[in-house]
């Protein structure tokens, strides 16, 4: 029984890897990324809640508490640990698209704090490099009210269009197509961009964020409006070089909130 279903899961990856192989040729078809029953294709990952005295990270599918499940033809993430789902296949050139509302519970240490997750990309490295919650990547938040924003995660970094400003009496940059360049990782006191502007629906209704990653260019929309934009994703080597982050796999965090996920989608965008 084990031997067969080994060869099960590994001819759903290898049916997987060749419908993005075909598309790596030339197609722009859409390809699901959730078949609505289960989590094929994707990995789970548990770390542990911030402030709760636990450190002890559960790592890769093992998930006591169901943290990550499906319901309903919705990916469940429960929000109770903290962690994310990972896409066992590596993307480039690609436009994803995906369905968030978000559920009514909330856990400490955020139960008086915004709802939050996030969808990562270009994920690559160690699971846990980001606080031993996430790998290395680049965060297309979401979270109310602040869904669009980015955030850098273990090192990763890019060039921005921005201005600064002043944000919860701290300093902050925001997206502006117009505005002055910045290289994130020269920028001393914030790896968090602010959005160009809120587009997201109230809580409880259906959000459509996508994410369009072209060569080392990376765009947020939200619900049908670009919020923000970013050209030379890179990341650090290991001797201290810049070199470009432009491929890598995706992550869905749990962080606190009960979210639900639908429609996940994505297509190459490579001529």
């Amino acid at each position: 029984m084990k031997i067969l279903i080994t060869l099960i899961l590994i001819n759903t990856l290898v049916v997987f890897s060749s419908l993005w192989a075909k598309q790596s040729e030339g197609s722009s078809e859409w390809i699901s990324l959730f078949n609505g029953k289960d989590l094929e294709g994707w990995d789970t990952y548990i770390s542990y809640v911030p402030k709760s005295g636990e450190t002890v990270v559960k790592g890769v599918n093992n998930d006591p508490n169901k943290v990550f499940t499906v319901v309903d033809g919705l990916i469940r993430i429960s929000g109770q640990e903290w962690g994310a789902i990972t896409s066992r296949e590596e993307f480039e050139n690609y436009h994803l698209k995906l369905e968030f509302k978000w559920g009514e519970l909330k856990w400490p240490p955020r139960l008086d704090m915004r709802r939050d997750s996030g969808l990562l990309y270009h994920c690559v490295g160690p699971h846990g490099a980001q606080n031993d919650h996430w790998m290395r990547s680049h965060e297309f938040q979401i979270q109310e009210g602040d869904t669009g924003d980015y955030y850098s995660l273990a090192g990763a970094s890019l060039d921005i269009k921005a201005r600064k400003i002043s944000f919860n009496e701290s300093h902050r940059l925001q997206y502006d197509p117009n505005g002055q360049n910045y290289p994130l990782d020269t920028v001393t006191f914030s790896r968090r961009v602010i959005k160009s502007h809120d587009n997201e629906n109230p809580t409880g209704e259906w959000n459509v964020v996508e994410l369009i990653c072209e060569g080392d260019v990376a765009t947020h929309i939200v619900n049908d409006e670009v919020v923000f934009q970013a050209t030379a994703s890179r990341q650090e080597s290991e001797d201290g070089q810049s070199i470009p982050l432009t491929r890598g796999k995706l992550q869905i965090q749990s962080e606190g909130a009960e979210i639900f996920l639908r429609n996940i989608l994505i297509r190459n965008l490579k001529n």
